[in-house]
């Protein structure tokens, strides 16, 4: 690597320094860089996220890698990446396991990543994340490499820092409750992140950080398992409220006779086993936000008894006379179309319309493309945390498996399909694996082995696949409604549970496929 090579390579950056460039352009240019100054297979820039590391930037490593959160106590390479001041080189016989083994893009077989280095990136001399460089060839860096790295990682932190600068002076017009929100989202809080790439995330990140900074009432509506409940943690994070808790209630797992003492609270003696003054959800809530799952569930009695605590702020707590004053955000969320509850009368239309101050759509994942490869690299390194593996990936037919999926039962059924796959595959391992790779027949999907359909003659079998793969997937799904119809003589709602769908869910996917 002469002088005038490493100038020419870092000049571009340079440049870009003084640009305005979305986040993610800016930093797959410094990845770019990075592998024309130093060749390797794969490179990633990662953030540190509290205990976690978090890819913001990927180069020659499959797509689910940036849907990862690596926690560093799991990955010695990390923790020594982190520990070292400037860059490291991992011999070609390290026992220490490699985080990316099995995620090099493009490769089908169990090959491991054997030449490692790596550097850590110190903003304002604090570290701030890593630049990491694999290659598959065990001599492809050499020790002189290793002074390159570290000039690039001097001129990536000045990229990182920029990046920041310049969001930071976009985010001045905004008020303070917004700021916060940046702040609170750059510090990173694990169980409130919201994964994914598409148009239709980024369009409902949008709306939660506009109606977050605000104090309206939200309905959440989409299908069972899109992620309600951490949209609503997301709004409540975004809000002035944030400080104070978020109390919520799933309103469908309490029987009427519990719902009003589980909002409202009771006191001693109001009813059979009420030995103690207990405070209701609104109550725990006053200040903060009060999230109310499965709204649609709820009696025509409770809705008005809520709808005077929404007008008021005042409550009475069940067996008592006296007011309490409350001061609380409501975010609402079902599955069920209560614009049609209201128009058969099965719900109050002035406490709908109390609701759905600012309705609030969650889109279906089948209508968030890739976003499912993110999703599923996040909980693929979930498992393979409570697995004890070193690797756990997708291969491409399980890739494009999930991709070409339609998911009824949405981000819920892909969490528990990954999960419930990894653990047989692992169970089929003669003996432990370093790299676990799940395929489409690991993960089982409804299309992926036409031959196992039971009784599926074979002129069926035939129709079934020809054409492409989303006519073929939405034939075979309405051939397995229709059987499962016919075995419950046309009641829904024995097919759905057969199915392991929500009613509502397999309603909207047979009128979707035709069928009613």
């Amino acid at each position: 690597m002469t002088a005038k090579s490493l100038l020419t390579t870092l000049l571009p950056l340079v440049s870009d320094l003084s640009r305005e460039l979305p986040e993610g352009e800016r930093y797959r240019r410094l990845l770019e860089a990075m592998r024309a100054l130093l060749p390797c297979d794969a490179a990633a820039l990662l953030r540190i996220d509290g205990e976690w590391l978090v890819p913001l930037a990927v180069d020659g490593l499959s797509t689910d890698t940036l849907g990862r959160r690596f926690k560093i106590s799991e990955h010695p390479r990390f923790e020594a990446l982190l520990s070292s001041p400037g860059p490291t080189r991992f011999a070609a016989d390290s026992e220490l396991p490699d985080p990316y083994d099995g995620l090099v893009d493009g490769l089908h077989e169990h090959l491991e990543v054997h030449d490692c280095m790596g550097c850590p990136l110190f903003i304002d001399e604090r570290p701030w994340g890593l630049l990491t460089l694999d290659a598959l060839d065990p001599q492809r860096f050499e020790p002189i490499e290793l002074d390159a790295l570290q000039a690039f990682a001097s001129l990536a932190a000045a990229t990182v820092n920029a990046a920041e600068r310049i969001e930071r002076l976009a985010n001045r017009a905004e008020d303070e409750h917004q700021r916060a929100e940046v702040y609170r989202q750059a510090s990173g809080q694990q169980n409130r992140e919201m994964i994914g790439q598409s148009k239709a995330l980024k369009r409902l990140v949008e709306e939660i950080d506009l109606v977050g900074s605000s104090d309206l009432t939200v309905l959440i509506t989409g299908e069972t398992g899109v992620g309600k409940e951490l949209v609503a943690q997301a709004i409540h994070a975004a809000s002035a409220r944030a400080e104070k808790p978020i109390i919520s209630l799933n309103c469908a797992a309490l029987p009427d006779t519990l719902v009003e003492s589980e909002l409202f609270g009771h006191v001693r003696g109001a009813f059979t086993g009420a030995t103690n003054d207990r405070r209701g959800k609104f109550e725990l809530a006053n200040g903060g936000t009060l999230f109310l799952d499965e709204v649609g569930e709820l009696s025509l009695t409770v809705q008005a008894k809520l709808l005077r605590v929404l007008q008021s702020g005042q409550l009475q707590r069940l067996g008592s006379d006296k007011e309490h004053q409350v001061n609380v955000r409501l975010i609402a969320a079902t599955n069920r179309d209560l614009a049609e509850e209201v128009r058969s009368g099965r719900y109050r239309a002035d406490f709908y319309h109390r609701l759905s101050v600012y309705p609030l759509l969650v889109p279906a994942l089948r209508d968030r493309g890739r976003d499912v490869l993110l999703l599923s690299g996040y909980f693929l390194e979930q498992n393979r945390s409570r697995m004890g593996l070193n690797s756990l990936r997708l291969s491409s037919d399980a890739q494009a498996a999930l991709l070409a999926y339609d998911w009824p039962g949405n981000v819920r059924e892909l969490e528990h399909l990954i999960g419930r796959s990894a653990l047989k595959a692992l169970g089929h391992c003669k003996e432990r694996p370093k790299i676990l790779t799940l395929s489409a027949a690991d993960l089982d999907l409804p299309y992926g082995n036409v031959e196992a359909v039971p009784e599926q003659p074979a002129g069926a079998a035939v129709a079934l696949v020809s054409g492409d793969l989303r006519e073929a997937t939405e034939n075979y799904q309405r051939q397995l409604i229709s059987a499962c119809l016919e075995r419950h003589h046309d009641n829904w709602a024995s097919a759905a549970r057969e199915l392991g769908l929500d009613r509502a869910n397999l309603g909207r996917m047979a009128k979707r496929l035709g069928m009613k």
